[in-house]
């Protein structure tokens, strides 16, 4: 009788050990694949093209309730979404206004203009930072937020914290190897992408 109770204490406290091990495997799968799901939103919320940065925010958002264990679905995106786009389609021209001035430099490049290698090489790492910032930016979204302090402070936590923002450029280029190779992995890949900047600021923040 008293070797039995050991035993049968030890078969408990292992079943709770593997069933602990199971549940934060079935909680990281979750994330995962919420993660998908959220790219597929963000990729349709930006289809009219200015609209990224709202997508961006709103899925970061909604990524933040699911890993804080609160509840949302589409309609609290769709609500984000819609307060995120009053203000974020301005920072989406922005965005599309520098991507045409990197095109040009690219195009000065290609024609052999005296200095257009290095007008090249400064506008795509510009551009590069641009992005990154509004990653940042969208990751710390909130619906009373302004898309200018965002930016501006994102920009400062992109050259201050180069570790992190180093991760979102190759979370970047994930997406476009994605593109290159199977475009329609791009699309959930997005989500992925927006769950590295919400981990990156919570990183900076700690």
């Amino acid at each position: 009788m008293a070797t039995t109770q050991p035993r049968a204490e030890a078969k408990r406290r292992a079943k709770a050990r593997r069933a602990a091990r199971e549940s934060v495997f079935a909680e990281r799968f979750a994330v995962f694949a919420e993660c998908l799901l959220t790219g597929v939103w963000i990729a349709v919320a930006s289809l009219p093209l200015v609209t990224y940065p709202a997508a961006f925010a709103a899925g970061a958002r909604h990524l933040r309730r699911r890993t804080s264990h609160e509840a949302g679905g589409l309609r609290e995106f769709l609500a984000d979404f819609r307060a995120a786009v009053r203000g974020g389609w301005i920072a989406g021209v922005a965005g599309w206004a520098a991507a045409a001035s990197v095109w040009v430099d690219v195009q000065a490049v290609r024609a052999g203009i005296p200095g257009g290698p290095l007008v090249g090489a400064v506008g795509l790492f510009a551009l590069l930072g641009l992005a990154v910032a509004g990653l940042r930016a969208a990751a710390v979204w909130e619906p009373d937020a302004s898309w200018r302090v965002l930016l501006a402070e994102a920009g400062r936590r992109t050259v201050l914290d180069p570790a992190g923002s180093f991760l979102l450029v190759g979370g970047l280029a994930v997406v476009a190897c994605s593109a290159f190779f199977v475009a329609p992995l791009a699309v959930p890949v997005l989500g992925a992408v927006a769950a590295a900047a919400v981990a990156v600021e919570g990183r900076y923040r700690r």
